[in-house]
């Protein structure tokens, strides 16, 4: 059914200095588990661009490409995504990086210190932008309030197949666990999933993936 998938996982890396950086929770062990499942369903090539994690990704099958910074998963994105059949953006992409990266470390000289942050471009919004005909595109999104009104205007904005929702909460922490509690946001409206092993979840995932297809065509 698909001959080339491109997954985006982990989260991304913007550094401060030589020793200090901005990240996020992002473990990569849902982007892991979907290249996993696409494995084992024979897709012959799969391409993950993952953010640095300390998952095992020793002989895994399929080809793996790390980065650190937004701006070098945007890139590796641009290389591979327009020949892609479907592209997961699993990935935690920072929404910001420093806007002057100093090349000595920052000395604790101040009590108070203020760094300038600039936006990151936003990867999956350009993904959508230039979709092809017949590609199927997922995005992965996590909230902690007003969810449906969130993400109902992501996936309609970003041009969405299917958005992965995950509620962010006490009892759904989401990050660096391994079962997980999401939403499925199609144009048909949303589904709740019921709390599952992240193993399970990238199967339902691609379960969905190749209801769209079967859809489109």
């Amino acid at each position: 059914m698909f001959k080339r998938i491109v997954i985006c996982s982990g989260p991304t890396v913007e550094p401060i200095d030589p020793v200090r950086f901005l990240s996020n929770r992002s473990s990569g062990k849902s982007g892991l588990q979907l290249a996993n499942e696409a494995l084992k369903r024979g897709i012959p090539e799969i391409i993950l661009i993952t953010g640095p994690t300390c998952l095992n990704m020793e002989n895994p099958g399929f080809t793996v490409i790390p980065v650190e910074t937004a701006l070098e998963m945007r890139e590796q994105l641009r290389q591979y995504s327009d020949a892609a059949d479907v592209i997961v953006m699993a990935a935690a992409v920072s929404d910001y990086r420093v806007a002057q990266y100093s090349k000595e470390k920052i000395k604790k000289s101040q009590e108070t210190l203020i760094i300038q942050l600039v936006k990151n471009p936003d990867i999956l919004f350009e993904l959508g932008q230039r979709k092809k005909s017949g590609q199927i595109l997922v995005g992965y999104a996590a909230e902690t309030d007003n969810i449906l009104e969130n993400v109902r205007e992501k996936f309609k904005r970003k041009n969405l197949d299917l958005l992965v929702l995950n509620e962010v909460s006490a009892q759904n922490p989401a990050f660096h666990v391994d079962k997980n509690q999401v939403y499925f946001v199609t144009a048909g409206g949303f589904q709740k999933l019921e709390m599952m092993e992240k193993s399970c979840l990238a199967a339902r995932v691609w379960d969905e993936i190749e209801k769209l297809v079967h859809k489109l065509h």
